[in-house]
């Protein structure tokens, strides 16, 4: 398991970090966002869509209630928010795994309720730190994730 960590001294570094990865996304991937509320999830989330090409009009929100929200871009980006998820089988029947493994990309807050840390993808696990510093600890689990990683490390080792 490969793994790369970055601090962030504020959000504007956090969306900007996000809006990189987007970018790079070439292929369909899952991206999994642990965090305590508050931590950033969303942030990075939103530059993830920006750099994926969705337009700056179109609000990126947490889909709490929702579960998912779907996003046109250059890959589709589908956000699910699990905070809410009562029992993980609730995924089974919004077809979570036709998402996760799909054609886009997936974005996936509150991963832990899931129930399954050793799903294939991109974890991030957003660490709080003093006022605006966050540390982003990313692990890649699986070929996919790991070549993102790589090339999101080069990216800003550069």
């Amino acid at each position: 398991m490969q793994k790369w960590s970055f601090d962030s001294s504020g959000e504007q570094q956090t969306l900007e970090l996000g809006m990189q990865l987007g970018r790079l996304l070439e292929q369909p991937a899952l991206i999994l966002l642990h965090g305590t509320l508050g931590a950033g999830k969303s942030v990075l989330a939103r530059g993830i869509a920006r750099g994926l090409g969705v337009p700056e009009e179109v609000p990126i929100t947490s889909p709490t209630f929702t579960l998912m929200n779907h996003y046109p871009a250059r890959l589709d980006l589908y956000h699910f928010d699990l905070y809410r998820l009562c029992d993980p089988d609730e995924l089974i029947e919004i077809g979570f795994d036709d998402y996760a493994f799909g054609n886009g990309v997936t974005l996936v807050e509150w991963p832990e309720r899931m129930d399954n840390d050793s799903v294939a993808g991109l974890w991030v696990n957003i660490e709080l730190g003093d006022e605006n510093q966050r540390r982003l600890n990313f692990s890649a689990q699986g070929v996919v994730a790991e070549a993102l990683l790589t090339r999101l490390q080069q990216t800003f080792s550069a």
